[in-house]
């Protein structure tokens, strides 16, 4: 089976060992990837803040470049949801039918990393090891947006060593929401702190998420509480193997 992954901006850039993790989890899977090293951002930040420009310019660029793909892997439901939610409202705005019904055929085959495990490869024990009190935050975007439910929760279950603690208040945002956490950081600052609270409450070593800018934000607030828990990306817990461990600081 082939697959384009598509690692977004936000993780080439700052969090490149969860691109890397991809990778090595679905090569051990049997999954030949391919990396089209000009891609960029899926347009989500500026289409959020007003900038349609840019949005339909990242948007066309983004199928264009994976029309012609056996499938899309992308380890982040919030680019995943841009590009179901937000993708068709401006190819339609850009009013050109042929870009739109390459859209159209396209999305189908795009994945959020759960969702091309368990749906698409049809696995949730991937032969992982990690063997460490874990929670798992749910991001909005993949909890309201993707609707991944109970995706995340089978993929853990099947990881040796793993000791899974549940998370209070599962549905609360952790108040990052990308640009939202810029303008209104008073708002953001208050949510998270609540968030953390039942994140620090689990009295896990590591909370995991689908989603980095989650986990860079709740990561940030812990450092700067000389908490004891860290993030990690669940594309890292789910490569990681007893014979072959991964570097699990983020």
């Amino acid at each position: 089976m082939r697959a384009s992954l598509f690692i977004t901006c936000y993780n080439d850039t700052l969090f490149p060992e969860t691109g890397r993790a991809v990778v090595r989890l679905l090569e051990r899977l049997g999954v030949e990837l391919d990396f089209h090293p000009k891609q960029t951002c899926c347009g989500q930040m500026h289409a959020n803040t007003g900038f349609r420009a840019e949005a339909f310019s990242q948007a066309k660029r983004f199928v264009r470049m994976y029309q012609d793909a056996e499938q899309v892997v992308i380890p982040s439901s919030s680019c995943v949801a841009m590009i179901r939610d937000q993708y068709p409202g401006l190819m339609q705005e850009l009013g050109n039918a042929e870009l739109r019904g390459q859209l159209e055929a396209l999305l189908p085959r795009v994945f959020e990393l759960s969702e091309f495990l368990i749906d698409r490869l049809g696995v949730e024990d991937v032969g992982a090891y990690f063997p460490h009190r874990v929670t798992y935050h749910a991001s909005c975007h993949g909890l309201r947006g993707l609707h991944l439910g109970e995706r995340p929760f089978r993929l853990l279950a099947k990881v040796r060593g793993l000791r899974y603690l549940p998370l209070e208040n599962m549905d609360r945002c952790c108040g990052f929401g990308g640009t939202f956490s810029v303008k209104n950081g008073a708002v953001s600052s208050a949510m998270l702190a609540v968030k953390l609270q039942d994140v620090l409450a689990t009295g896990a070593e590591y909370c995991t998420a689908l989603d980095n800018s989650c986990l860079m934000h709740l990561g940030g607030a812990m450092h700067r509480q000389y908490a004891g828990m860290r993030t990690i990306h669940m594309a890292q817990i789910l490569a990681n193997t007893e014979s072959s461990p991964m570097e699990t600081t983020p």
